[in-house]
């Protein structure tokens, strides 16, 4: 038995699994594989990785209550905490999958990419580089940012980045920024950095399946200018969801989102 395979590795900070991702539906899309196997996997709890991003003043130093410690959009929010893992999926042309049978979670629709390149560590205040992240997808998606149900959103827990991309969802999402839901799974698995995009990905897609939205916690006192819906401390079951959006904005100014259309 043959198999004939093409393979590619991508590495800028924060967001491979996001790009491996989308690259992986466009080479499907091009015609030029059937099948790809795309994510991504890190693991920076070292001397080295505490020791950088510590120095980047980027780390919670909230050593003697760590399980509250990540706390996106939260007042006393000082940074992210970091977490290892893994997450991959499984990239496949429609009719291709349908013929051997095999089990659909969701259509990836639509993949957005940009880069602000605005400072390397804090995004600009007004968002702009998440939101054109955000409006490349959706036009590539072909679809309106109202129909969006759900976003999983980069929310690292940091005072600066967390008030950006909330203003990006509001300059996106408009009328519709007070009703979307918008909530960071980072606040239970601290940040996994290279395999952020790709977990948060399965969040997106298992949230289109089971209809239910994970929750933000430790978000105990909002801050200002963070007033949109974060489901706060309890999952959310919803009905009639059709789209969910999963956002990944790096150190750099690099910057990405994927939609996720329930099948």
């Amino acid at each position: 038995m043959a198999c004939v395979a093409q393979a590619s590795l991508s590495r800028p900070p924060v967001l491979p699994g996001v790009h491996n991702i989308g690259h992986a539906a466009r080479i499907i899309a091009y015609g030029d594989a059937d099948v790809m196997v795309a994510g991504g996997a890190e693991k920076a709890s070292t001397p080295l990785g505490v020791g950088g991003f510590g120095a980047a003043r980027a780390l919670s130093t909230r050593n003697d209550n760590p399980q509250a410690a990540s706390r996106p959009w939260d007042k006393e929010r000082d940074g992210f905490v970091l977490g290892d893992g893994a997450g991959m999926l499984v990239l496949e042309e429609y009719e291709h999958a349908k013929k051997r049978g095999a089990k659909i979670y969701a259509e990836l629709v639509g993949f957005g990419m940009s880069s602000d390149a605005y400072h390397m560590t804090s995004p600009p205040e007004n968002g702009a580089g998440a939101a054109l992240a955000m409006a490349n997808a959706l036009r590539d998606a072909g679809i309106e940012a109202s129909q969006i149900g759900y976003v999983n959103a980069h929310g690292t827990s940091t005072p600066a980045g967390d008030k950006a991309e909330a203003q990006a969802v509001k300059t996106i999402f408009g009328e519709a920024a007070s009703r979307v839901l918008v909530s960071s799974t980072k606040s239970m698995t601290g940040h996994l950095l290279g395999a952020a995009g790709a977990v948060e990905s399965i969040y997106s897609i298992l949230a289109l399946r089971d209809q239910a939205v994970p929750p933000t916690i430790n978000l105990d006192n909002p801050d200002e200018g963070c007033d949109l819906d974060f489901v706060p401390h309890e999952a959310r079951q919803v009905s009639g969801m059709e789209y969910t959006l999963c956002n990944s904005f790096g150190f750099g100014g690099t910057n990405g989102s994927l939609i996720f259309k329930k099948i």
